[in-house]
């Protein structure tokens, strides 16, 4: 019980503190109200704290069109420069007959080098209002999308980016992508635990509008009925949401994507998009940026 209350009031603590850093740093809000799937109606705040820079646009683009550079192998696996940086620590550590003489010698090279304590990475603490759950990256445990692999781990894993150049797709290099990338703000529907926006995009238009390129790496909805597509509608099979917002110059317009259409590259932004946006359902309508922002 007593774990239960100090839960509770952590939760609230950081809800507190991710509102005060939210409104230090200016972060922008948007209000909107769903549609065009089964729970239709429903409130969604969307709360940005910093819009993504252009190297991060980039890295989204070589993610989805395979540019991207390889990544450098680890040290260590596959023999090689790992066996020479084990030889670095003691003659009888770089090699079999080393290993096989173990069992004598000198007492410190049997001794295991002692390992560094890990100091864990402070809790990020970004876009939350003060009347909404946790920060998605505040909850205990793996992301539901991690658990079990998830559907990007097909062909080579979409969130870890384990398989060789050969497994990859756009799919799995874009998720990959999405998973490494610095949290840039919060979706939050009316589930327990909101979603991590990690790209934000704003693309300013000639009219005093803007095109709103948004990723959350989970999938909206992915463990709600509320977010099935209407039934002349063909989901994505994505296991993140790619979400575009259109406002005018008086903050108002709509949104497309989150559970429909497909990723394309917009060549003249530069920037990852939804291919054929006109064609979409209208997903959140009644899109507001909040007062202030």
């Amino acid at each position: 019980m007593l774990r239960y209350t100090n839960r509770i009031l952590l939760s609230l603590a950081l809800v507190v503190l991710a509102a005060v850093v939210f409104h230090a740093e200016g972060g922008t809000r948007f209000i909107a109200t769903s549609a065009s799937v089964s729970g239709a109606g429903e409130t969604i705040k969307i709360n940005v704290s910093n819009w993504s820079s252009d190297s991060i646009r980039d890295e989204f683009v070589a993610a989805w069109t395979l540019t991207a550079p390889a990544p450098q192998a680890r040290g260590g696996r596959g023999g090689g420069a790992g066996a020479a940086g084990r030889g670095a620590g003691g003659a009888a550590r770089g090699g079999a007959a080393g290993r096989g003489g173990r069992g004598g010698g000198d007492a410190t090279a049997n001794t295991p080098a002692a390992t560094a304590p890990t100091t864990p990475s402070p809790p990020n603490t970004q876009a939350a209002a003060p009347d909404l759950p946790t920060d998605p990256d505040l909850v205990d445990g793996p992301a539901p999308a991690q658990r079990g692999g998830g559907r990007g781990g097909r062909g080579g894993g979409g969130g870890g980016g384990g398989g060789g150049a050969a497994s990859q797709t756009p799919e799995s290099s874009l998720a990959a992508a999405i998973q490494r990338a610095p949290t840039a703000g919060i979706l939050w529907t009316s589930e327990n635990v909101g979603y991590s926006i990690k790209y934000a995009y704003r693309l300013p238009q000639p009219d005093g509008g803007e095109r709103i390129i948004l990723a959350t790496d989970r999938r909206v909805g992915k463990w709600s009925n509320l977010w099935m597509p209407a039934a002349a509608v063909t989901p994505s099979d994505y296991t993140f949401s790619i979400i575009e917002l259109r406002i005018n110059s008086k903050g108002e317009g709509e949104g497309r994507g989150v559970v429909t259409g497909k990723v394309a590259i917009d060549t003249a932004a530069k920037t990852i998009a939804l291919d054929s946006y006109a064609t979409l359902p209208v997903i959140l309508k009644a899109v507001k940026r909040q007062p202030g922002n």
